[in-house]
């Protein structure tokens, strides 16, 4: 099947690790040229040296702080600059600290927002007027697409990660939100909610929920996958086909939705 993303600027936020490079290497796949954002140059540097296999010559690098409405700015000038004009931004930047209720406190409820719903807000604000631009100029092609990368903790509290909870909510807010607006311009604004994937992020959470309830890890890690109706934890790669594809041409008539990427863990209307 053909996803029309040949040649298609793309922004992957969080791209050094985890769903973030897995959402860039699909991209690449498909053609695509793919700007991976993140804070640590190094950690980029090897990411984009792994990612020349699928892309040689169309994947950079930014090393950056979107938590900083400017360097947001900077990022899609940058990426504009080498490139062209964005048509695609995945959000995938920032992961709240897990921390248990009782420990809850101003700070942490601020430091779930600033790790998690302000790089994702920051990064819209930088590249939306563009994609608008575009619209509104009547340029041919590819108009613009969204896909926000949001844990299915945004729909189900999670005694250990209520703050980064209660950023995804506000981030699935936002999703409907500005989908609904800017569907008016072609440009389409969508959100993939993972469950338990395995990426370098799940031995922290096993590890929380153990204390948590005082067991081994082991028995923390059984009981999640028990909760997972497919028994399994997820891959990167599967959810990063779900984020390309929304991005795609494919997913031409949905905005402002949410596609569940979780083995049925968190099955809500």
């Amino acid at each position: 099947m053909d996803l029309d993303l040949q040649d298609a600027v793309v922004i992957v936020t969080g791209g050094s690790k985890g769903l973030g490079k897995a959402c860039a290497k699909a991209f690449l796949q498909e053609g695509a040229k793919v700007a991976l954002v993140a804070r640590g140059q190094a950690g980029l540097d090897v990411a984009v040296h792994e990612l020349q296999t699928w892309g040689s010559g169309r994947v950079s690098a930014i090393a950056a702080d979107l938590s900083q409405p400017h360097v947001a700015q900077q990022v899609v000038q940058q990426v504009t600059q080498q490139w062209g004009r964005v048509e695609v931004l995945v959000n995938s930047a920032g992961a709240a600290k897990r921390t248990p209720v009782e420990a809850l406190d101003w700070a942490s409820w601020n430091a779930g927002l600033q790790a998690k719903f302000t790089p994702y807000v920051n990064m819209l604000d930088a590249v939306l007027p563009g994609m608008v631009a575009a619209a509104q100029s009547g340029q041919a092609g590819r108009l613009g697409a969204v896909v926000n990368v949001v844990g299915v903790g945004g729909k189900i509290p999670s005694a250990s990660h209520l703050p980064g909870g209660a950023a995804n909510a506000g981030l699935l807010l936002a999703t409907v939100g500005l989908g609904r607006h800017y569907a008016q311009y072609g440009i389409r604004i969508n959100a993939v909610n993972p469950g338990h994937i395995a990426t370098d992020r799940l031995p922290q959470a096993i590890a929380q929920e153990a204390s948590r309830q005082s067991i081994s890890h082991a028995e923390a890690q059984a009981a999640l996958q028990a909760q997972t109706p497919m028994q399994r934890f997820g891959t990167p790669e599967e959810v990063a086909h779900a984020v390309v594809f929304l991005a795609s041409a494919r997913a031409s008539y949905t905005t402002g939705s949410f596609l569940s990427v979780d083995g049925g863990y968190k099955a809500v209307v």
